[in-house]
């Protein structure tokens, strides 16, 4: 059995999706678990989500300003949560910071995250947008390992779609985040089984 932590910013859907799934015997029957949510938004959804899931949280603020010092204080208390709650893989579920190499370095090869675009085009924080503004002519979503770069982490499973004509943006959206909803959960069990 392996302890999930995810670490979250908003909403909290992939989360849920990932508990959820780990939750379910048949999907699961070694009973890996999520055993901590870590938030750095205070009043963020996902922290309602863990509430009503009964799963621990804990909410890590970023302070002021983006220096090197606000980012250690910060990674720090994160890492002293992962290791109480003994975390054995870490999984980023809209987690919108840039992870400093010493955290990653602390967490490689138990570090992953999901980017709404087909890696490695369209990296960074508007993969959807920059996907459906492109000419690809498919769009979908990457589950990866995290590197010390952004969202250029070996790739760990895709699933794509055919752009349709006269996609909307909205529907492009809407059908990536089902596509993260299956890929991702599905994509943490075979990581743990694998490591069980």
């Amino acid at each position: 059995m392996a302890n999930v932590a995810v670490l979250a910013s908003g909403s909290g859907s992939n989360f849920q999706a990932i508990a959820e799934a780990l939750a379910d015997p048949g999907r699961n029957p070694r009973g890996h678990r999520v055993v901590l949510l870590v938030c750095d938004k205070p009043g963020a959804g996902c922290l309602d989500r863990a509430t009503r899931l009964g799963i621990a949280s804990v909410v890590v603020p970023y302070g002021p300003g983006r220096t090197p010092e606000v980012r250690r204080v910060a990674e720090t208390a994160m890492t002293s949560a992962l290791e109480t709650a003994g975390a054995d893989l870490v999984v980023l579920a809209g987690f919108m910071r840039i992870l400093t190499p010493l955290f990653v370095g602390r967490w490689k090869g138990r570090l992953v995250n999901i980017h709404p675009a087909l890696l490695p085009r369209h990296p960074g924080a508007h993969g959807i947008a920059d996907s459906f503004a492109s000419n690809d002519k498919e769009l979908g979503v990457t589950v990866h390992w995290v590197d010390e770069g952004v969202d250029t982490g070996a790739v760990i499973a895709q699933k794509s779609f055919p752009r349709t004509p006269g996609l909307s943006l909205a529907e492009a959206e809407a059908k990536i985040h089902e596509i993260e909803h299956d890929l991702y959960p599905a994509t943490v069990l075979k990581l743990l089984e694998a490591h069980a």
